[in-house]
C-alpha cells in the first residue's frame, strides 16, 4: 500500500505501518492526523492503543466533513480486550487488531482493502458532491446556501403552473442544468428541446421555433416540424433569449400570451402545450432601457424567475473545491489517467478559491481538465494549476521578469524547505518549527516538491569544501541568500 499514516507516540505503531507501507506519515494527535490526510491523501489510517472507540467517531466524523473517506484500523494493547472489535467496528473503523499477536492479520486487512471494487462512480463516492437527489439527477454539484436556495426555488418553480419561466445568471453558471432539473420534476417522460437564440439568424430561428410549410420561402421544399410541435407537451429552452432578433420577439410574446402560434408560411394555428424556460446571462431589465430587448416581454418571462450564483459570491465559493473533486472524478479528458490521479494539493486548492471565475463552473472546468493533462503525479500540484492557458509558457519582455526567470516562488519554497531539512540533518521535526510551520505541513510540501535526501548530498559535500576556511556556519537566511544569487 502507497501511504499509510500512523497516529500515535509509540514506535510500535510506526514500526507496523512500514511493513505494507511504502510511505509513512506520522502524527501525535487528531488534528495533526487530519492536517496530513487532508493534504496527502493516505491509503491508510493506523491508530495506536491510546484512542479510544469515541475518538475515532470524532475523527471519522471530521473527515466525512471534508468529503475524506479513507479506512481507519485501531490497534489495540496486548491485554484481552476481544469485545473492542464490535465497538471500534461500530464507531466506523474498518478494522480492530488486539495488540501483538494479531499483527500479522493487517496484511490480510490491506489485502482486502485492495480487492474491494472501487468505482470511481459509486453512490457512496458521488453522493456526497450533490444536496439531495434532485441535484444528483442532473448532476448539480454543489452544497452551498447558494445552491439549496436554488434548488428550493426550481423546486416550487416545477411544481406550480408557471409558464414561461426565467432562469438569470453569468456564463457558465448551470443556467441548462436548472431548466433540465425543472423538467425533470414536471415533465419526467417528455421531450427536452433546446435552442441557441445567438447561434440562428432571426429567419432561420423562427424556422427553428414554429416550422414552416412547402413552399414558403425559395428553398423551402418540403414542410418542417418547428421545435415547439416537437416538444409536445414537455419543455423548450430558450438559451440566451436577450440575443432573439427584436421582430422575433413580439411573435414570441404572442405566443406566451396567445399559447397558439403559425408555421412560417402557414395559416392555421398550432397549440403550444410546452413549457416555455428562458435563460439570460446578461440583465434583461438593462437590455430593456437600452431598447435591446422588449419591455412588455420581459415582464411577461419575469414571473418568479430563478437566479443562479457566480462563483466568486461569497454563498457559493464553498462550492469550488467541491466543483473541482467531482471534475477530477468524472473528467474523461486523459483515459489512461483515469483513477491514477486521486486528489488536489491543499495548495491547489487555495489556488482555485482565490480566483474570481469569470467564467465560472465551465472556465473551473477546464482549468481542472488541463491541469488532469499536465499533472505527472497522483496529486494535482500547484504547478498544474494554468488559469490563462495564453500565458503558459510564455516569456517576459520585462527586464525584471527575465532576471527571475527560472526561479519561481515554489522553486524558492523548495529550496528554502531542503536548506532547512539540511541545516538540521533531516530531521523533519526540527526543520518544520526552524521554518515556523507545522510537521504535517512539512511532510506535504516534501511530497509535493518531490524533495529527496540523496539528491542533495553532492550539493552539501561542494558546499562544504567552499565554506572550510569558515569558522561560523551560515543561518538559514544566509545560506538561502548565497542560493539565489549564485
Amino acid at each position: 500500500m502507497r501511504r499509510i499514516l500512523a497516529v500515535g507516540k509509540e514506535a510500535e505503531i510506526q514500526q507496523l505501518a512500514r511493513r505494507v507501507g511504502q510511505e509513512i506519515f506520522v502524527a501525535d494527535d487528531l488534528a495533526e492526523a487530519l492536517d496530513i490526510v487532508e493534504t496527502v491523501n493516505p491509503n491508510l489510517i493506523l491508530f495506536d492503543h491510546r484512542f479510544s472507540p469515541s475518538h475515532i467517531r470524532e475523527f471519522l466524523n471530521m473527515t466525512c466533513k471534508n468529503s475524506i473517506d479513507v479506512p481507519v484500523v485501531a490497534v489495540g494493547s496486548d491485554g484481552n480486550d476481544t469485545e473492542l472489535l464490535a465497538e471500534f467496528v461500530r464507531m466506523g473503523a474498518y478494522d480492530y487488531l488486539q495488540g501483538k499477536r494479531d499483527y500479522d492479520r493487517l496484511e490480510q486487512i490491506v489485502n482486502r482493502i485492495k480487492n474491494e471494487p472501487k468505482t470511481v462512480d459509486s453512490e457512496r463516492n458521488i453522493s456526497g458532491f450533490f444536496a439531495e437527489d434532485l441535484a444528483g439527477s442532473v448532476s448539480m454539484v454543489g452544497r452551498s446556501k447558494a445552491v439549496l436556495n436554488t434548488l428550493k426555488m426550481i423546486k416550487l418553480i416545477a411544481a406550480s403552473r408557471c409558464n414561461p419561466i426565467l432562469i438569470l445568471g453569468e456564463t457558465g453558471t448551470g443556467k441548462e442544468l436548472a431548466a433540465q432539473a425543472i423538467h425533470t420534476l414536471r415533465h419526467p417522460s417528455g421531450q427536452f428541446v433546446a435552442v441557441n437564440c445567438a447561434a440562428l439568424t432571426a429567419n432561420l430561428l423562427e424556422s427553428e421555433l414554429f416550422g414552416h410549410v412547402k413552399g414558403s420561402f425559395t428553398s423551402a421544399d418540403r414542410e418542417k416540424m418547428g421545435l415547439l410541435e416537437l416538444a409536445g407537451a414537455g419543455t423548450v429552452l430558450l438559451d440566451e433569449i436577450s440575443e432573439m432578433p427584436i421582430d422575433l420577439q413580439a411573435k414570441l410574446l404572442r405566443v406566451l400570451q396567445e399559447r397558439t402560434y403559425r408555421k412560417v408560411g402557414g395559416i392555421k394555428n398550432i397549440a403550444c402545450n410546452a413549457t416555455i424556460i428562458a435563460t439570460s446571462n446578461r440583465d434583461l431589465k438593462s437590455e430593456v432601457q437600452a431598447g435591446r430587448f422588449r419591455r412588455d416581454l420581459y415582464y411577461r418571462l419575469n414571473v418568479c424567475p430563478v437566479t443562479i450564483a457566480p462563483l466568486r459570491k461569497l454563498e457559493r465559493r464553498e462550492d469550488i473545491q467541491l466543483l473541482a473533486e467531482y471534475f477530477l472524478k468524472t473528467s474523461t479528458i486523459c483515459p489512461e489517467k483515469r483513477n491514477k490521479i486521486t486528489s488536489l494539493t491543499k495548495l491547489a486548492i487555495e489556488a482555485l478559491e482565490r480566483h474570481n471565475w469569470p467564467g465560472n463552473v465551465r472556465e473551473l472546468r477546464n482549468v481542472i481538465e488541463r491541469a488532469i493533462l499536465l499533472e505527472t503525479t497522483d496529486k494535482i500540484g500547484l504547478n498544474s494549476i494554468v488559469i490563462d492557458p495564453t500565458e503558459y509558457g510564455q516569456v517576459s519582455d520585462n527586464p525584471i521578469a527575465g532576471l527571475i526567470k527560472g526561479f519561481s516562488l515554489a522553486k524558492a519554497e523548495r529550496e528554502l524547505i531542503s536548506l532547512a531539512l539540511r541545516e538540521t540533518g533531516w530531521q523533519k521535526t526540527r526543520a518544520a518549527a526552524l521554518l515556523g510551520i507545522t510537521r504535517a505541513t512539512l511532510y506535504a510540501k516534501v511530497k509535493q516538491y518531490n524533495i529527496e535526501k540523496d539528491s542533495f548530498v553532492a550539493a552539501d559535500r561542494a558546499e562544504e569544501e567552499q565554506n572550510e576556511a569558515s569558522a561560523s556556519p551560515r543561518s538559514l537566511s544566509e545560506n538561502l541568500s548565497v542560493r539565489i544569487e549564485s
